[in-house]
């Protein structure tokens, strides 16, 4: 393990008293070893991370006066204290350099800003096992599948998986709580397993072709099922022979409409396109066989930082220290550049992986036409992301002008409200600054405490807790947009009204035309209430649309997740002293929710497991008493 102790004049460096870097004095003090070093700037921030074999040699070559590139040079004029922390290996040196990375996200390292985690496709250890997407951490037993680019990319597979395996994928509490098929089964799509409608064995012969399927074996599959359907002719049972057939007969079909496929079996393909500081790296995922998708980063870096030094930087932070990809890392890595960190990092895969990771860099044939396709794709999406940010630049420039406001507008910020008939009322509140959509700030709001469907009192509830209890003025819009007409509008200028704020962002609403068709909103100006008709082709009206149309999206979207969530939920599970067992034994035992609320007390006694007690408590609670 790294060895935390510091030497005292590497203490004494850092201190924030210090004005200049004295670096002759420090550089004695440093010692051989290798390690990891950390750059302070003035206000205590660390600006820059790297490792070294030797930590004397290396940290001496910022010092030097021939240094031609500008990044170190910027980099050294900043530099008031360094610290050190001594490893035992190079190889630990790199993991706790990315680790350090991902961190404190130094100002000039390479960084890569992508925290989600990837998603799997899982199927579980159950009795009748479930087959779903998985998301995080691998907490559920079973087997994982993946990882796939997008969650997009896993509902394909499971629409494409439902009309092959007959399989459920339903969730464990809808499925505890059967007592007759759903409409799955009336389309051939599950099997029924939680009202026998299928014998175990039969059910885990499925299964286990799910898995060989899932595992790129879809030739050993129609072989299995071509086996059984003779079996089943032979024995006369013509009816699952006709299931084998057109099991099969989809499996061909979905063969002939497989991915791009080749002969490398499980690969990450690395390209890399540059246009000055920027940089695209575009990965493609190929497992079993196949091209189960891609997917397009863009790291921070400085314009000296050179090709092969990113895609290091991308490799090492990527799989190395990304809890999304535990267990994960694919057995070869393929990339177009020399890094001289290949074997360490090779190494450090392997080990956290428990299989052999190689890093290929110098490759023929097909790896060859892969590295082309990612480069490819990696340049065209640059190019597209730099159109799209350019269009939004001009949008918010329009914007600006048809608001005639003194200072430059930078954030905008949207709200919406989302109900059926005023139950489960979401509220949204979406955000754009100069480069678009920006979702880490998004935020839904669950209403409470309003008269069912009274929109004016949610959109106060929405403001309340976005605004209520800001206390850094800085992090407000510059134009609040509410999505409705003069009354929505009012609500919000009377709650801004309540605040003691010096800055109050300009409000807007958003009203739609007389046919609800795009481009025929009007824009109301609080104070005044003046409206603002833009024309359908103007690109400020095209900006207020998307900003809407995406807080409209956000509202219906938590909304339609909090209804299902609702219409998911029995009755049943509210009552203390109802469990699961109990629950299911009430369903069963009478025949259905609604035959439970019809049911008398003395029929609710009757229910093995109910006592005299809790047969009233759930009689006074169907009934409200």
């Amino acid at each position: 393990m790294p060895e935390q102790t510091e030497s005292p004049e590497l203490s004494k460096q850092s201190s924030p008293t210090a004005q200049t870097f004295d670096h002759q004095s420090f550089l004695k003090t440093v010692t051989e070893k290798a390690g990891v070093y950390r750059m302070y700037n003035l206000e205590q921030e660390v600006i820059y991370v790297g490792k070294a074999k030797n930590l004397k040699k290396r940290l001496a070559s910022y010092f030097r006066k021939d240094v031609a590139s500008v990044k170190t040079k910027a980099l050294v004029r900043q530099i008031l204290a360094i610290d050190v922390t001594i490893t035992h290996t190079e190889g630990e040196a790199l993991i706790l350099e990315n680790n350090y990375i991902k961190k404190y996200q130094p100002k000039y390292n390479i960084l890569l800003r992508d925290d989600k985690s990837y998603p799997y496709l899982l199927i579980t250890s159950h009795k009748h096992p479930k087959l779903g997407m998985h998301r995080g951490v691998k907490r559920q037993k079973g087997e994982y599948f993946g990882p796939f680019p997008s969650p997009g990319a896993v509902w394909e597979s499971l629409r494409l998986m439902q009309k092959i395996f007959p399989i459920r994928q339903c969730e464990d509490s809808y499925y505890r709580a059967r007592t007759r098929p759903c409409l799955q089964y009336q389309l051939g799509r599950c099997s029924a397993p939680c009202v026998d409608k299928i014998s175990e064995p039969d059910y885990q012969q499925q299964v286990s072709l799910a898995k060989l399927f899932l595992r790129g074996k879809s030739s050993q599959v129609i072989d299995t099922l071509v086996g059984r359907m003779e079996e089943a002719s032979i024995a006369l049972e013509f009816e699952q022979a006709a299931r084998y057939r057109d099991q099969i007969a989809t499996l061909r079909k979905v063969q002939q409409q497989q991915f791009v496929s080749g002969v490398a079996a499980e690969m990450d393909v690395i390209g890399l396109y540059r246009k000055g500081a920027q940089v695209c790296l575009h990965v493609l995922f190929v497992r079993d066989h196949k091209i189960l998708g891609s997917k397009s980063y863009y790291p921070t870096l400085m314009a000296e930082d050179t090709d092969e030094e990113i895609i290091a930087a991308f490799i090492g932070q990527h799989y190395l220290v990304n809890e999304a990809f535990q267990g994960a890392i694919p057995k070869e890595i393929v990339i177009d550049y020399k890094i001289e960190s290949a074997s360490e990092l090779s190494a450090l895969l392997s080990e956290q992986s428990e299989y052999e990771v190689k890093i290929s860099s110098n490759v023929r044939q097909e790896r060859k036409q892969y590295l082309k396709l990612a480069a490819t794709n990696a340049e065209q999406a640059l190019i597209t992301r730099n159109s799209e940010k350019e269009s939004m630049h001009k949008r918010f420039e329009q914007l600006n002008e048809v608001f005639e406001l003194d200072q430059q507008i930078e954030r905008l910020e949207c709200f919406d409200i989302s109900h059926t008939m005023g139950q489960q009322t979401v509220a949204s509140c979406v955000v754009f600054n100069t480069e678009g959509p920006l979702k880490s700030d998004y935020r839904r709001y669950n209403v409470k405490g309003i008269t069912p469907g009274d929109d004016y009192a949610a959109m106060a509830f929405a403001l309340n807790k976005r605004y209520g209890k800001v206390t850094d003025e800085d992090k407000l819009p510059d134009i609040v947009f509410i999505d409705g007409g003069k009354g929505q509008l009012a609500k919000a200028e009377e709650f801004f009204a309540t605040l003691s704020l010096t800055k109050i962002p300009l409000l807007v609403g958003v009203a739609k035309g007389e046919s609800r068709k795009p481009g025929l909103e009007t824009l109301i100006l609080a104070g005044s209430h003046q409206l603002i008709s833009l024309p359908a082709t103007s690109p400020a009206l095209h900006l207020v649309q998307h900003i809407r149309d995406e807080s409209h999206r956000f509202a219906i979207t938590g909304h339609r997740a909090k209804r299902q969530k609702h219409a998911k939920t029995s009755s049943l599970e509210s009552i203390p002293g109802i469990g699961a067992k109990k629950r299911q034994a009430l369903l069963k035992y009478l025949g259905g929710l609604q035959e439970v609320k019809n049911a008398d007390v003395k029929t609710l006694e009757k229910v093995p497991g109910i006592s005299q007690t809790l047969a009233q408590n759930i009689y006074d609670a169907l009934h409200d008493n």
